[in-house]
């Protein structure tokens, strides 16, 4: 079989001839004659072979890499990077950590997808180095690139991105990546970004209810300072800023301690939910009233918390999957900060 064979131009036909170009490469993806990961002839070749003008195999390989199903490798030539024609959208969506939360950003994102994407789910576990192997090994095997950028350092303490992440985030094509859940200003505009400002985020929604907290003689966050899955030092300082600003007395525990000296009238922000789980026991177990006694507030929303009537600040998981799902489906990006509630329920 000739390199060029797949490749069938009719001279005579009123198709286009960039059109029998894509046609060609097309059919014999979907015969199974070129496979993930084989090169195709270069522009040169195939205006030889066919004796076709640059401008219309230029055109054709434009519109399949438009589609994702060929991509250019610079110093090296055209490849096939889809075989699954009947799949619009091939994604990876890389994630810290699995929880209830991440989850709900995921299940949103695939439910608004639809069944046209294949969504492939990973998990760095907030360690830098398998997540910059894990965007090493998978390079050029997705059209979209959905990340949340999360880290840890040696101490178990959250940190930024370092130049080696930076660098294996910034590999990407813009057009082909989408940043959630953190901002990361250092991108181009061609990227997408649906993202929280953590210091912003819990200041704004404690001033919302801020007329509730004022009731209170103390407020309490309970921020664990070394986690396998750490959170953002910006909670921390969004936090403090409000107390100072509305001169509210406040301290910091790393967590709710069994047998803790409960005092009427704190308030405990609570994000850890075994945290929360320890604090409302040792309420009901000296027989306080929560949300009279004791106030809690609870980071981040869940339908459990919901049901059991607890006040939540939290941003809006299932919007944030939409959006990001959404910039696919319009082949738009967009940079905008997720929405952050106060959620006033009965524990408060």
């Amino acid at each position: 079989m000739e390199r060029l064979e797949y490749i069938k131009i009719d001279t005579n036909s009123r198709i286009p001839k960039y059109k029998q170009v894509m046609d060609s490469i097309l059919k014999s993806i979907h015969k199974g004659s070129l496979g993930m990961g084989e090169k195709i002839p270069s522009i040169n070749e195939l205006s030889e072979e066919y004796l076709l003008s640059r401008d219309t195999v230029e055109k054709a390989y434009g519109l399949l890499k438009k589609q994702n199903i060929i991509v250019s490798v610079k110093g090296k030539g055209y490849y096939i990077a889809k075989t699954d024609l009947s799949i619009q959208a091939n994604v990876l969506f890389l994630i810290n950590k699995l929880s209830t939360y991440k989850m709900r950003i995921f299940n949103s994102f695939v439910n608004t997808l639809g069944a046209n994407a294949k969504v492939d789910l990973d998990i760095y576990h907030c360690e830098p180095i398998v997540f910059s192997d894990i965007l090493e090994k998978k390079k050029n095997l997705y059209d979209y690139y959905v990340i949340m950028p999360h880290f840890k350092n040696e101490n178990l303490q959250h940190m930024g991105c370092t130049d080696d992440i930076l660098k294996a985030i910034h590999a990407i094509p813009n057009g082909k990546l989408i940043i959630m859940d953190r901002n990361l200003k250092s991108l181009s505009k061609e990227a997408g970004r649906i993202y929280q400002d953590f210091t912003e985020d819990i200041f704004n929604a404690l001033t919302t209810g801020f007329e509730k907290l004022k009731n209170y003689k103390k407020i309490i966050l309970v921020y664990p300072n070394k986690a396998i899955y750490p959170y953002p030092k910006g909670i921390v300082t969004g936090f403090k800023r409000f107390c100072i600003q509305h001169d509210i007395d406040y301290e910091i525990l790393y967590e709710i301690y069994d047998g803790m000296e409960l005092q009427l009238k704190d308030l405990y922000i609570i994000i850890e939910e075994s945290d929360l789980v320890n604090l409302v026991k040792q309420i009901r177990d000296r027989h306080y009233k929560l949300g009279e006694d004791i106030g809690i507030i609870s980071y981040n929303d869940t339908p459990l918390k919901e049901l059991l009537g607890i006040t939540v600040i939290s941003t809006n998981f299932k919007k944030m999957g939409e959006e990001a799902a959404n910039m696919i489906l319009k082949n738009k990006s967009i940079n905008v900060k997720n929405e952050f509630n106060f959620i006033d329920r009965f524990s408060v």
